[in-house]
């Protein structure tokens, strides 16, 4: 994957070296993270987690009408080749016997690319009227249900006390046991199970204390209304306080109440496509270990902070959960190039979003609400997009933004901004509908899966 996806958020980056360097105001972003161990620890990581991916030819050809055993001869020589039919349909026509031609739609299991596929193809030809390939490609493996989820874990990179050498708790070792602990617990989690709780010590809740009380001055005027009013829903119902740092079991509970979100632990770095299939199940994976005490406002990988402070209070909203999942739906089954697409746009919303409300610009992005040096100099535009004069302002579109590069160690020069969550997400569908995959999909809140309907090729071709 090229580096314009990358920090995907929270959960799964990994540390950076030069972000330190970068970094002369400690304060200015409460995480950042490092170009060169991602783009070394991705290299190998486009693929999907789980099992095979899928292969499919869609065919349409015409056969004589007149001709008895037409059809059966076009089959004769796809089962010569060894080749299974996935689906077969012909057009629909209210007086078929007066036609010369019939008008077949196949799916065949797998791609041009391999030669029984094109033989079989071949033969189908010399047995047609006309004959064209409509579609050949080789879908990557996805989720289909909740559970499946459980999978990812044997793809999960780096966790725990493995840090590089600049980290602040590099040379900490109690630091490094306490966190290799909490991602021991959280590495034997299975869907099902109660999350993990991890007992913080006085100094962890002294640090979360210490980035609630400047957090705590901006979110008034900076923060968007939703968060505003979900946020003092979580002191109510998840035990969020100065004083104490929240477990994300009370956390998953709640958020399943209100929009059917639920919150699960993870240990270290996952593949951007695994991360986003999660959220098309409404499942957030969340760190649970916290930054190393002597830097209080500066952590180079997200922690608990960032996950409870910038994301989970936002996933509390119905309109925020809709959108939110939208992005994860568009993720099954894409492509890698797709991925990286969709990587970029939830870079720039989820982590990075602005929106408009009452004449005003307010943050609704967890990388904003979880650092308050940022999420004061994200409101400081329209600008030219330095820090001097103020960032650009541009509005939410997901074909802009999926293309936008970024930076990961400064400050963002562009921010996108919504004009709602509602209207995002019918943005986030629409511009998902670009995408190649040959099938739509139906996600069953009750069931917690995704039915897969595969475009036959007259579907296909309508673009329905």
């Amino acid at each position: 994957l090229k580096l314009q996806f990358l920090y995907l958020i929270g959960p799964f980056t990994l540390t950076m070296r030069i972000a330190r360097r970068a970094f002369p105001r400690v304060w200015a972003r409460t995480y950042a993270t490092m170009e060169e161990e991602i783009a070394a620890a991705y290299k190998d990581t486009k693929g999907a987690s789980g099992g095979p991916s899928r292969k499919l030819t869609q065919l349409q050809f015409s056969i004589d009408n007149k001709k008895p055993g037409s059809l059966f001869d076009s089959l004769e020589g796809v089962k010569a080749h060894g080749i299974n039919i996935e689906s077969i349909t012909t057009r629909a026509a209210p007086d078929r016997e007066r036609l010369k031609a019939i008008t077949v739609f196949m799916d065949l299991n797998g791609t041009m690319g391999e030669d029984n596929v094109q033989n079989a193809v071949q033969s189908i030809r010399e047995n047609s009227i006309h004959l064209q390939v409509i579609h050949s490609c080789e879908i990557p493996w996805y989720a289909t249900k909740i559970s499946d989820i459980d999978l990812f874990n044997d793809g999960i990179l780096a966790a725990g006390g493995e840090l590089t050498s600049d980290h602040p708790g590099f040379q900490d070792k109690e630091y490094r046991r306490r966190r290799d602990l909490i991602a021991k617990n959280a590495s034997t989690f299975k869907y099902g199970d109660e999350l993990p709780t991890v007992e913080y010590s006085a100094d962890e809740t002294k640090t979360w204390g210490m980035v609630w009380d400047r957090l705590m001055e901006l979110y008034p005027t900076h923060a968007c209304k939703e968060y505003q009013y979900n946020f003092s829903l979580m002191v109510e119902n998840c035990g969020y306080r100065k004083d104490q740092i929240p477990q994300l079991e009370d956390i998953s509970q709640y958020l399943q109440y209100r929009t059917g979100f639920s919150i699960r632990p993870v240990t270290g770095l996952l593949s951007p496509r695994n991360f986003l299939n999660a959220l098309a199940f409404r499942v957030f994976h969340s760190t649970q270990y916290i930054r190393h005490p002597s830097n209080p406002y500066y952590t180079p990988e997200p922690d608990v902070i960032h996950e409870l402070m910038g994301h989970t209070v936002l996933f509390a909203d119905p309109a925020f959960a809709d959108f939110t999942q939208a992005i994860g739906l568009a993720s099954l089954g894409a492509s890698d190039e797709e991925i990286e697409k969709l990587a970029s746009c939830y870079w720039f919303s989820v982590e990075f979003g602005l929106c408009r409300q009452e004449g005003s610009v307010r943050a609704y992005g967890a990388g904003l609400l979880g650092s308050f040096g940022e999420l004061k100099y994200s409101l400081s535009g329209p600008g030219d997009g330095t820090e001097e004069n103020g960032p650009k302002y541009l509005p939410w579109e997901p074909e802009v933004a999926a293309v936008t590069q970024y930076p990961i160690t400064k400050y963002q020069p562009t921010y996108f901004v919504a004009e709602s969550f509602d209207d995002a997400k019918v943005r986030m569908e629409n511009f998902a509908k670009s995408f190649a995959r040959p099938f739509t999909l139906e996600y069953n809140p009750y069931t917690k899966s995704v039915k897969t309907i595969t475009k036959n090729c007259e579907s296909y071709l309508a673009g329905h």
